[in-house]
């Protein structure tokens, strides 16, 4: 299986739609990992994988929406659809107050099914490429020194150089180093971009 790959996660105490299900992911060409008990999905799942988790919302010893929140509170952000066979509207609700990205009730529709895996995939995938950039931003800002950290944010909250050097005690020369230092590190070529670096870091 590659490395990028989408994984759906399957955890359902009952054996025939489980099977069923893992049939018919398989069918259309999606790797599925399926588990009869949340405990023995909580073995397995690595939580930085590219995919999302089907979970039936009535399990004995542990229901769905507790494991939905036991991921959140660990800031797993897998995307999660939930199936029940006995959907109500305050479970519904509370599923998508934690994130959940859909809501299925059994016996459930394949094609449905299908579009909503999908998805929850771009979810995922557009999840990871957004704090893919934020870990970037950060990881740039931090090879900035003092100075030029402090002469770069004030250039992304508008200050001009004179200005900032007024501020820092500094001269317009040195400012305008530190400046063209700071957006080297910071790979941009323009305030535009340093701002957009800038929010994204913060």
């Amino acid at each position: 299986m590659q490395a990028d790959s989408p994984v759906v996660y399957l955890v359902d105490d009952d054996d025939a739609v489980r099977d069923s299900l893992s049939l018919l992911l398989r069918s259309v060409g999606m790797n599925v990992k399926a588990f009869a008990h949340p405990s023995e999905f909580f073995e397995q799942f690595r939580g930085d994988e590219l995919g999302c988790l089907v979970l039936d919302i009535r399990m004995p010893a542990i229901s769905g929406l507790a494991v939905q929140e036991r991921l959140v509170a660990t800031g797993c952000r897998l995307p999660i659809i939930m199936i029940t066979g006995h959907g109500d509207v305050a479970q519904c609700r509370r599923a998508f107050l934690s994130g959940a990205v859909d809501f299925l009730t059994k016996p459930i529709d394949e094609q449905v099914l299908i579009d909503s895996l999908q998805k929850a995939v771009r979810v995922c995938r557009d999840g990871q490429a957004a704090r893919h950039q934020i870990d970037e931003a950060k990881a740039r800002f931090n090879k900035l020194t003092p100075r030029e950290r402090e002469v770069c944010e004030r250039v992304a909250d508008g200050l001009i150089n004179k200005r900032i050097a007024e501020d820092l005690g500094l001269s317009l020369r040195t400012v305008e180093a530190y400046r063209a230092s700071g957006f080297e590190k910071l790979e941009v070529a323009s305030v535009a971009e340093l701002v957009r670096m800038k929010l994204l870091a913060d």
